[in-house]
């Protein structure tokens, strides 16, 4: 509220009324992943054959834990996932596992790995 010029209560009825809108879907916690173990993060890019239906490339990745997000996608490549695991060795087998595919038989074609350096949240802390 103060930085908007609000009082306290005013700020709350406006957040209220944006969750009841739908506009705020939730409220998180901002966690540190390195104190718990989790501190390395990338992005692999995953291509599969031309062939492949959607819902093939989203069932590749579900049911990894270390698969943060996942992203379909238009365009080269089919798809893109971020994962967070506690160290290269860990990342391989992660690659590995993502490339199997849950059946045990090969799905995806190819994949490249993107290692984050350093991550820099935007102004809304995503």
């Amino acid at each position: 509220g103060r930085e908007v010029g609000l009082s306290a209560a005013a700020a709350k009825r406006r957040i209220d009324r944006l969750v009841d809108d739908g506009c705020i879907r939730g409220f998180t916690a901002r966690i540190d992943h390195r104190r718990l173990g989790e501190g390395l993060e990338a992005f692999v890019e995953l291509r599969f054959a031309a062939s492949t239906q959607v819902a093939d490339i989203d069932a590749a990745v579900a049911g990894i834990p270390e698969v943060v997000e996942s992203f379909t996608l238009a365009g080269d490549p089919d798809a893109l996932v971020r994962v967070r695991v506690a160290s290269v060795e860990h990342l391989k087998d992660v690659i590995d596992r993502i490339r199997r595919g849950r059946s045990g038989r090969t799905r995806v074609a190819g994949t490249k790995t993107l290692i984050v350096l350093h991550r820099q949240d935007g102004p809304a802390g995503l």
